[in-house]
């Protein structure tokens, strides 16, 4: 159990590299972490030490602090985590959803946010009954304004023209790649289809 969860926080420490230093999200949660950096009014990326560095450091100091404090608390409680691993699925479930409900209104009392949160949380059961994948959608709802905002500005410069996007070398291969992305696994799937029927 140790060995999962210590490669586990590794993985999740190392995704914040390409976050600040790019600004590009390689997980849900640092696509979680973009969004709420950017309502701020920060932008990740090669300028964010210089221009945000009191921030950054205060990050990883508060990384090397949960380490510690995930030190002191799992070893001397490892046995009542392992018990919680028995406890059912319902009142599991349950209980999480008292939680969220009273951090919900908590935070501003309005019971537009438990309709928000409770249409979302049927939205999520939904797509998992289905067998539907939830990481494309939290990535989309956080990225989204971002990729539409730059659309709006790269047709701005182009004067209301899309040709911008093919017109210089580095976004018609990058589009190039896209489509080479959404297309060829589907194409070679049938390739393959037609050669294993008789």
């Amino acid at each position: 159990m140790a060995g999962p969860e210590a490669a586990n926080n590794a993985t999740v420490t190392t995704a914040l590299i390409p976050l600040l230093t790019l600004g590009i999200p390689v997980s849900n949660t640092t696509a979680i972490l973009l969004g709420a950096f950017q309502n701020y009014g920060i932008q990740p990326g090669p300028q964010l030490f210089s221009s945000s560095s009191a921030l950054v450091w205060a990050l990883i100091a508060s990384l090397y602090i949960g380490n510690v404090m995930l030190l002191v608390l799992n070893l001397p409680l490892v046995g009542l985590w392992v018990k919680l691993l028995h406890v059912p699925k319902a009142q599991l479930y349950a209980g999480i959803l008292i939680f969220a409900t009273v951090g919900t209104y908590g935070m501003r009392q309005s019971a537009f946010d438990l309709f928000l949160l409770y249409g979302i949380g049927l939205l999520g059961l939904v797509m998992r009954r289905f067998s539907f994948p939830t990481a494309p959608v939290v990535v989309g709802m956080i990225l989204g304004p971002l990729a539409e905002a730059q659309l709006r500005n790269a047709i701005a410069m182009g004067e209301g023209s899309v040709a911008i996007f093919v017109q210089r070398s580095g976004s018609l291969a990058l589009l190039v790649v896209v489509v080479c992305v959404l297309v060829l696994p589907r194409v070679f799937k049938k390739w393959t289809q037609r050669r294993a029927t008789p």
